[in-house]
């Protein structure tokens, strides 16, 4: 069925079809109706390739994701699901890109092949030429974090330094003196990546606001990683009662740890952190924790790079989210040894 049979079935033109299909003209309500019975009655539905073609447009919006060769962490799965979700509402496709290393090619075709009608950018550091190349492009793109000078762009983010600071006021105000950062990869901190600089930024600077003690330590994003890193830490640093962390991934790794330390949480040692609900929820006890709301950020992202597609003139847009601390059992008051 095309729209030259629909045409002759409602008596007008193939134009006429075209502009109610559209929306493009305006068309008399009677013949709209008509035309409307016509489609109706036959099941009509566009095609999509052609209708894309028509608009310019391809109804696919590029994600561009850490390199395949790493395993996401279930935060970096979370904005995925969050992203194409939001793109089907609006009835777009997605199209994964992955980034880095050896998947560069990759990169540069979702940016040079008119693949996609816009770009949602994730993992973002602080001088990142991803970002630059699509600037310079002129391909509408939104990230999910910032550069370090981002006011020229449109992103969404987590406030980190803000709420890792108030994790650490959380812990001052419990009694506690000597406290930890367990931050994300030595890699990803020597590649400035944006959350893991300034998580520290914002524990450095509570800790010197409150008087404490802070160490702060690289963690790989798994639970070995984070089972070795609180171990090192407690022989290291015997005198610390408590740890705040923006590494989700390693929290199984790190609760494993304090247990075989015989510390029990909170009695013997607070957790703290910024993380995904239900690794927060998962932690026994459950995590006092910032909930990254990664479903809205998501829903943001998509809606920020419809509006640049649709007016790409429009002045960047930005939305920095910043959860309150929800209050579990992983923190309590420090305890004398």
């Amino acid at each position: 069925m095309n729209i030259g049979e629909i045409a002759r079935r409602a008596g007008v033109s193939r134009s006429t079809v075209s502009y109610v299909l559209s929306g493009k003209r305006t068309v008399s309500e009677a013949t709209r109706q008509r035309i409307q019975a016509v489609i109706d009655e036959l099941d009509y539905r566009p095609n999509a390739s052609a209708r894309a073609l028509k608009e310019g447009r391809t109804r696919t919006l590029g994600l561009v994701i850490p390199p395949a060769s790493q395993r996401l962490t279930d935060m970096q799965l979370g904005f995925v699901a969050s992203v194409v979700e939001a793109a089907a509402r609006h009835d777009l496709d997605v199209l994964l890109s992955p980034s880095g290393g050896d998947h560069d090619r990759s990169f540069e075709r979702i940016v040079t092949g008119r693949r996609v009608d816009g770009v949602v950018l994730m993992e973002i550091r602080l001088e990142d030429d991803r970002v630059t190349r699509l600037a310079r492009t002129g391909l509408p793109f939104v990230t999910i974090g910032r550069t370090a000078e981002a006011h020229a762009m449109s992103w969404v983010d987590i406030d980190y330094a803000g709420l890792i600071a108030r994790c650490v006021h959380h812990l001052a105000d419990l009694g506690h003196r000597h406290v930890a950062l367990v931050n994300r990869s030595a890699e990803l901190v020597a590649a400035g990546y944006g959350p893991s600089h300034r998580a520290l930024a914002g524990f450095q600077a509570a800790v010197a606001e409150r008087g404490l003690v802070g160490t702060d330590v690289c963690c790989g994003d798994d639970t070995a990683s984070g089972e070795a890193c609180v171990e090192q830490l407690l022989v290291t640093h015997p005198e610390i009662t408590a740890v705040a962390t923006i590494n989700e991934a390693a929290l199984p790794g790190m609760q494993r740890a304090l247990t075989a330390a015989g510390l029990a949480v909170p009695a013997d040692f607070s957790v703290t952190g910024v993380a995904a609900q239900h690794w927060a929820e998962d932690f026994r006890p459950p995590l006092t924790a910032a909930d990254v709301p990664m479903r809205e950020m998501g829903a943001e992202a998509v809606s920020l790079l419809l509006e640049i597609i649709a007016a790409p003139g429009s002045v960047p847009r930005h939305r920095l989210y910043s959860p309150p601390i929800s209050l579990r059992s992983s923190t309590g008051p420090v305890r004398v040894r």
